[in-house]
């Protein structure tokens, strides 16, 4: 390592839960759909041999600790609880004599539940309200069981269903898995358990937190109730493994919540619902005293997600100050997680403010990146840019559960940049059988994810834009001031691009394809934007003008269309100093499918918060001189001042050529999407030729 980069240095020490030595302060934390006893699957609870191999790659690259995603201890499916399958544990076994020989240590983190958080989805929501096809489906899938809270509740992701209160019974079943469960993987050499979770709004956490419990047995009520599922669990795990058997507790200082979904922005003041900081220092020592050996913490509930799953909008290491603050009130190890930038976290280990620093998404899009880091190859490191359209795309809207398709759902883990990320079976390089000369027209991501995927397989590949830089419509995208990593993102394509044998020809126009000799060719030429028949709609200010800096706008600012781009658009107005209001046809804003809850609830708590004006249900009529004329849903006509309007109304595929024989059109020229689709889409296509 460079003398620049000793800045480092703290990340690479020894430290110790119980008698467990991690070589350095590098936590790979715990992300849904990444347990190493499957996820979510049809088959039942089994080792995961994906899973296996993802890790394997990270502990090959120098992580000191592993902490695989959320294992249910009742299986999703069929309702078999995992202590009950012996033969997954044997080859647990097996695959932690492969970690332990690359120096790096795991634990295992067993789930209580999700209770009123569990993401249920538009489809079997419907099949949970109606009372029979509920008890047809219970054998297969007990949803009963999956929603049951601390209270009857309304669950987080659809609010027409009431979660049932859990029983003593169920609370009992639990706490007895939790012991045998964690004592079949301290026999199977797994290094320490962690308990899920005191977190994030989880079955634990809503127990803890008094909004969300209002038992009146012995686990609700006074502080001591509240807290004393959590603490039987890990005084079961000790009975079982001993004492000196670590367990870690996956914690949130603060829930962030001002009320039911909605959640609290960085530095507002605000009445805390939840577990506010005066409850978290007495809880944090309450939760050592009873047995916990560290405390692997961040902030938030699934009411201010954006908070434990941080998107681009929210600061770097934005729980940093909460999480050091509460290190003050335990003497066990504190690990810290959420958008965590290495050099930070470095210093605050250095100066004593946690002893770890945790890192989750950035592992899915680059494994080798803490190998980089050591290397001084800094640049080389491929940046998450925390979209969450792969690794976590839950999504939600107003009268709406979980949206994402099923199949989705049971896939997380996956990342938008790396297809090969928990799918390996589908997405890898191998040699083409055929060595062939192939343009790719397009220098935006998808045409530049083709060319480098094309020539690591062995082909010849010229690369045609028709500007003067690479990155099509992205450079657009990644302008506004809180998409830093997205710049970063394009940058690394460029350095990539350079790397291979790729020939790269800007400022050239591909008119004909009898203009150039290739045995195959990639079309990735992007979309248009779409145009609205309205009234004075010519002097709108397309979004990608407004991105790009090209169009000056004024102090009132009207965006019409509430999407992902016209929602980022406003809030950079709104960073910027303007007053943006923004007007969407649909019933709520970012309705897409595939957008993350995290994401799109910050933006929509944004404006909320912010008193930024949100016309849903409503039309442009007519766009004016200084004005803009809407309708709403019940035909009243608005008249609002507007010294700009911005159209961010959605897009066309705009293939330069068509598909033929040996003409593949690709990314959203194909099909408008997002960056997982393009890039996933470059892969498909590319792997084949």
């Amino acid at each position: 390592m460079s003398e620049q980069n000793k800045k480092f240095d703290p990340l690479f020490t020894p430290w110790k839960i119980r008698d467990v030595e991690i070589k350095n302060r590098i936590v790979m934390c715990p992300m849904g759909g990444t347990s190493l006893f499957g996820w979510f699957e049809l088959g039942g609870c089994h080792f995961d041999k994906e899973a296996a191999k993802l890790f394997l790659e990270r502990a090959n690259n120098n992580v000191g600790l592993i902490i695989p995603g959320i294992a249910p201890l009742r299986d999703t499916f069929w309702g078999k609880w995992l202590w009950q399958n012996p033969k997954m544990f044997e080859e647990l076994k097996e695959f932690m004599d492969e970690i332990h020989k690359t120096g790096a240590k795991l634990f295992v983190q067993l789930t209580a539940g999700m209770g009123r958080s569990w993401a249920i989805t538009e489809l079997v929501a419907p099949l949970h309200k109606n009372k029979i096809t509920r008890a047809i489906v219970k054998p297969i899938i007990d949803t009963s069981h999956e929603l049951a809270s601390p209270s009857p509740q309304p669950s987080r992701w659809a609010h027409d269903i009431i979660c049932p209160e859990m029983t003593k019974h169920q609370i009992e079943e639990i706490i007895e898995a939790f012991a045998k469960t964690a004592k079949l993987c301290m026999d199977a050499g797994v290094d320490g358990v962690e308990v899920h979770a005191v977190h994030e709004g989880y079955l634990l956490d809503q127990f803890a937190i008094e909004f969300f419990n209002k038992r009146t047995d012995e686990y609700g009520g006074s502080f001591e109730n509240r807290y004393r599922f959590a603490a039987e669990v890990v005084k079961a795990i000790k009975a079982a493994c001993g004492e000196n058997y670590p367990v870690s507790l996956r914690y949130s200082v603060e829930s962030k919540m001002k009320g039911f979904c909605e959640g609290a922005m960085p530095g507002e003041d605000y009445e805390e619902v939840g577990r506010n900081m005066a409850e978290s220092e007495k809880a944090a020592k309450y939760l050592q005293d009873a047995g916990y050996d560290m405390l692997n913490a961040d902030n938030g509930t699934y009411d201010s997600w954006y908070w434990a799953h941080p998107p681009m909008y929210m600061p770097e290491n934005c729980n940093l100050e909460d999480v050091a603050h509460i290190k003050e009130f335990v003497d066990i190890p504190v690990v810290c997680a959420g958008r965590m930038d290495a050099e930070v976290g470095a210093k605050a280990v250095q100066d004593g403010k946690i002893d770890a620093v945790g890192v989750a998404r950035q592992f899915l899009t680059d494994p080798e990146w803490i190998t980089k880091l050591i290397e001084d190859r800094l640049d080389d490191i491929k940046p998450c840019i925390c979209c969450h359209a792969g690794c976590f795309n839950f999504s939600s809207s107003k009268g709406h559960a979980n949206t994402q398709d099923l199949t989705d759902t049971m896939g997380l883990a996956r990342c938008a940049l790396n297809p090969e990320t928990m799918q390996s079976k589908k997405y890898n390089i191998k040699p083409a059988k055929k060595a062939k000369t192939v343009a790719v027209i397009g220098g935006g991501i998808g045409g530049m994810e083709a060319a480098i995927l094309l020539s690591k397989r062995g082909h010849k590949v010229t690369l045609y834009e028709k500007s003067d830089s690479l990155g099509g419509v992205f450079v657009a995208a990644a302008a506004p001031s809180f998409k830093e990593k997205d710049r970063a993102l394009i940058a690394w394509y460029i350095r990539e691009l350079a790397k291979h044998p790729i020939e790269v020809k800007l400022n050239t126009e591909i008119k004909n394809l009898s203009d150039i000799s290739a045995d195959e060719i990639i079309v990735a030429t992007g979309a248009k934007a779409k145009s609205i028949p309205v009234k004075g709609a010519e002097t709108a200010i397309e979004a990608v003008d407004f991105l790009l800096g090209n169009r000056e706008v004024g102090e009132n600012v009207t965006v019409i269309g509430g999407g992902l781009t016209g929602c980022e658009i406003a809030y950079e107005l709104y960073l910027q100093g303007k007053k943006p209001a923004i007007v969407e046809m649909q019933d709520d804003l970012i309705t897409t499918p595939g957008v993350c809850l995290a994401n799109t609830s910050y933006l929509r708590d944004f404006f909320k918060t912010n008193g930024v004006p949100v016309y849903l249900e409503t039309a442009l009529l007519e766009i004016g001189d200084g004005f803009v004329t809407l309708k709403d849903k019940s035909g009243d006509v608005i008249n609002r001042a507007a010294d700009s309007v911005i159209l961010s109304v959605g897009y066309n595929p705009d293939p330069l050529f068509k598909k033929g024989k040996n003409v593949h059109v690709i990314g959203d020229a194909n099909k408008v999407g997002n960056l997982r689709s393009v890039i996933w889409g470059a892969w498909d296509v590319c792997m084949k030729l």
